[in-house]
């Protein structure tokens, strides 16, 4: 294996050398192809939640709440902001209801069509708010004056159709309004270093492109003091406290000055690994994952195109829907091709464990099938 060391500074230098790491940290016994639904874990984040397992077994338990911190900065480093930003929980919809909550009666708010309920729903059920929903690719354009949010994926977990990302930050910041953008589909292969300095509001799960346990979810809040006191911590218990284990009693007199106000309790086992996967994400490279991961995704499309099949259009995603042919999952998964069902659709997501190999394989399953 070729690389340059590890840790956040050090990543792998050459095609042979992603390669060799990847294959040395995954193993399926399936030809799998559905991290939109949940990624594979590496070996070193397995092992580490075994250790952290037995830690608390024999009654000496791991400092995982280190964990939590080193998986926090490893986070903040792959979406390009400062640590002190991003808050650790384990649900998108927990955050989602927050950046509700931070609403006054009677705004307006504008949604995606069939965009992921966790997103979303919390805007609906305050009862209160102007709901506005569009065509995800007009989304952009309807940003109007009196817009006070945006909230939207930035890759849709049905299909994997992307955002105009350009677009929709050029178009709050016209209108003044706020950005709440759900990566649970893009962090781990989409660059969104360049896109944070217009999103106020950002989550994600980890379980997915991120390769983590589930249980992990982050949470970045606004840089700006207003948007992040405008956020209520309705949930905050004593990790939220600027000095936590002198908040366990009693309200919580001094809230983290920090994103960290918006902790949830963590599942420390899960940190346990995630603090592994991301570090392993990072090794890699998100630019090098993406590229594998579309390249992919291509070679797929161009394989439905010579058989007669048209996926929904996904220009530079990783995730490719099939309109027709969701039926045909149960017997792909018996003959150890997995993949998921999503409205009738068959969805494939391509991830850095997977190969040219595994893409021909989804062919000529569906060829034979």
């Amino acid at each position: 294996m070729e690389t340059s060391g590890q840790g956040p500074d050090r990543t792998v230098s050459t095609t042979e050398g992603f390669q060799a790491l990847v294959r040395s940290e995954f193993t399926p016994r399936t030809t799998y192809l559905n991290s939109a639904s949940t990624g594979l874990l590496p070996a070193r984040a397995v092992r580490a939640m075994h250790e952290a397992t037995l830690s608390v077994a024999q009654g000496s338990p791991d400092d995982m709440f280190a964990d939590v911190e080193a998986a926090r900065a490893a986070f903040a480093r792959l979406v390009g902001v400062a640590a002190d930003r991003v808050a650790a929980g384990a649900s998108v919809a927990v955050y989602s209801g927050l950046v509700a909550a931070s609403l006054p009666a009677g705004a307006e708010v504008l949604t995606a069509e069939g965009d992921f309920s966790s997103t979303v729903n919390p805007f609906h059920v305050r009862g209160d708010l102007k709901i506005r929903t569009v065509p995800l690719e007009r989304v952009a354009e309807s940003v109007r004056p009196g817009t006070a949010l945006v909230a939207v994926s930035a890759a849709q977990s049905a299909d994997g159709r992307v955002v105009d990302l350009p677009a929709l930050r050029a178009a709050v910041r016209a209108h003044g309004a706020r950005l709440y953008l759900d990566a649970s589909q893009a962090t781990g292969w989409l660059d969104l270093a360049e896109h944070m300095p217009d999103v106020d509001y950002l989550s994600s799960v980890a379980f997915k492109w991120l390769t983590c346990p589930r249980g992990v979810a982050f949470f970045v809040v606004p840089e700006d003091r207003e948007g992040f006191e405008r956020v209520p911590p309705l949930f905050a218990g004593w990790v939220a406290g600027e000095h936590p284990w002198d908040s366990c009693y009693g309200p919580v007199t001094e809230l983290a000055h920090s994103a960290r106000r918006f902790d949830e309790s963590p599942s420390l086992f899960a940190y346990a690994g995630a603090r592994h996967s991301l570090a392993l994400i990072e090794e890699l490279g998100v630019a090098a994952i993406g590229a594998h991961d579309l390249a992919l995704a291509d070679r797929f499309r161009a394989g439905l195109a010579a058989l007669g099949h048209e996926p929904v259009a996904a220009p530079g995603s990783p995730i490719v829907s099939v309109p027709g042919l969701g039926a045909r999952q149960p017997e792909l998964s018996a003959a150890g091709i997995e993949v998921s069902d999503r409205a009738g659709n068959l969805r494939a997501a391509f991830h850095l464990y997977n190969t040219d190999a595994d893409v021909d394989r989804l062919l000529e399953g569906l060829r034979n099938s």
